[in-house]
């Protein structure tokens, strides 16, 4: 299930779940992968755009994803 989308400023998506463990079929560029990431999150996911230099990310709705 997955628990935590990132994606970064370079385009790339980061999928966990979890376990903290990384989901390798819902990584990628974000063109590519974010279908299949909305399609695929629970009702409870996080997910979060990690821009810039912030030592944490910023956690933003799935629309905004």
């Amino acid at each position: 299930m997955i628990k935590t989308v990132i994606r970064t400023a370079g385009d790339m998506v980061m999928v966990f779940d979890e376990n903290g463990e990384q989901i390798p079929e819902f990584q990628g560029y974000y063109e590519d992968v974010k279908d299949k990431v909305l399609t695929g999150a629970a009702a409870g996911s996080v997910f979060n755009h990690w821009f810039g230099r912030s030592l944490d990310p910023d956690t933003v709705t799935a629309e905004v994803w």
